[in-house]
């Protein structure tokens, strides 16, 4: 994943002035930031004693995913020159596209073993989204911002609707068996059902290539960014709580409970953590909650707003010749976060993990800064990163030649 988990895009050869290379530093830290928010996610407590969710949970549910998701759109943006694709680059650019999937999603299914109570395995999720950058990427940059605008609003309401009429998502970390013993199953989860489910998913990638496309070395760019950010997620955060409590939203949903299927302590969890992908569809009053991976509109506004934020503070930090130093470890993990989020996953589903939760996390994330400094420092891009920019650019090569050939 690394704009994302994805590989991160090369630096363009063009990008030589200070304010250029603020930009790619900004970005850099934001993946080692989401990185970060991940693992912290994985490793540390949901909840403390009383019940109540950590601090560590508070920040980073919902949010580390989704600046993952929203930060794939910039890179989308950037792979394909930051402005839309022409008809004729069209045919090469879906080629690098579904190639670039491709190879995320195996990776993926490669991590199908692990526990899905410690992690679920968000790179077949996704790849799926790289492919519906496919037509995206073709659109003008309002059309992406309608598009996405659709989806923020009419996704959540379909997802209520298909529920009772797909299978039950399953918790499970997908494998590359799963692809032909129950392939319905599988794509239902990931587009639909699933933690991070495409069809709502896509808002973060529709977001991101927007972001991506403005002239994000303009600070005036940058301020706009963290102002419109700021006021999403407090808005959204604000509807929300207005629904919930002075219009008896909650009410309305523990009165809808026994036509659903979660227990008193169930519907609770939910309305104090948040969901798996998707909320219950007994009753509309669901789609009210802003709670973390919930899929809702409020959701998806709160978490692209703190996705804005986080990225407009650090493009601005970057600007500063000290700050951008102190940054240097945080964007070297970021342009590596696919083989760092693998090595992560590894790490926690095996034997080696036999540390205190606290001690895991820090231990992880210090080795994550100094890996990423290192290898960046010396071998450039991440092995897996170098793995999917060389199939990238053998498909788009294949495509161009074909192209040119007939």
């Amino acid at each position: 994943m690394t704009a994302t988990l994805a590989p991160a895009p090369p630096i363009e050869k063009t990008t030589t002035t200070a304010s250029s290379v603020a930009r790619l530093i900004g970005i850099d830290a934001a993946r080692g930031v989401a990185l970060i928010g991940m693992m912290a996610v994985h490793v540390l407590p949901d909840s403390t004693g009383d019940g109540d969710p950590t601090w560590s949970f508070t920040l980073f549910a919902g949010r580390a995913s989704a600046l993952f998701a929203v930060l794939a759109g910039v890179s989308v943006a950037l792979l394909t020159g930051r402005r839309r694709v022409r008809l004729a680059d069209a045919a090469s650019n879906a080629a690098g596209l579904a190639a670039r999937a491709l190879v995320v999603g195996a990776i993926g299914f490669a991590l199908g073993y692990t526990d899905p109570q410690l992690a679920t395995v968000i790179l077949p999720f996704y790849a799926l989204l790289f492919v519906a950058a496919i037509p995206l990427v073709l659109l003008p940059t309002w059309a992406v911002g309608v598009v996405g605008l659709i989806v923020l609003t009419g996704a959540p309401v379909a997802t209520h609707l298909l529920l009772g009429r797909l299978p039950e998502s399953t918790g499970d970390n997908y494998s590359f068996v799963d692809l032909w013993s129950q392939p319905w199953q599988l794509f239902t989860e990931l587009g639909v059902t699933g933690e991070f489910p495409a069809l709502a998913w896509l808002a973060y990638l529709c977001a991101g290539l927007v972001v991506g496309r403005l002239t994000l070395s303009r600070m005036r760019t940058v301020v706009g960014l963290i102002v419109i950010g700021a006021v999403m997620a407090y808005a959204a955060h604000a509807v929300s709580m207005y629904l919930l409590h002075a219009r008896h939203g909650v009410d309305h949903i523990m009165a809808a409970r026994p036509a659903g299927s979660l227990t008193l302590d169930e519907t609770q969890q939910v309305l104090d953590f948040g969901a798996d992908g998707t909320v219950p569809g007994n009753t509309w009053w669901w789609l009210a909650l802003d709670k973390s991976h919930t899929g809702t509109s409020l959701d998806l506004l709160v978490t692209i707003g703190s996705a804005f934020v986080v990225l407009g503070v650090l493009l601005a930090a970057a600007r500063l010749a000290i700050l951008a130093r102190l940054l240097r470890p945080l964007a070297a993990a970021g342009r590596m976060t696919l083989t760092l989020y693998t090595l992560h996953l590894a790490f926690i589903n095996s034997e080696f993990d036999h540390y205190s939760r606290t001690t895991s996390f820090i231990a992880q994330t210090i080795a994550a800064l100094l890996i990423g400094l290192a290898w960046t420092s010396t071998a450039g891009r991440g092995p897996l990163e170098s793995l999917v920019t060389a199939i990238t650019r053998r498909a788009r090569r294949a495509v161009s030649r074909t192209k040119g050939g007939s």
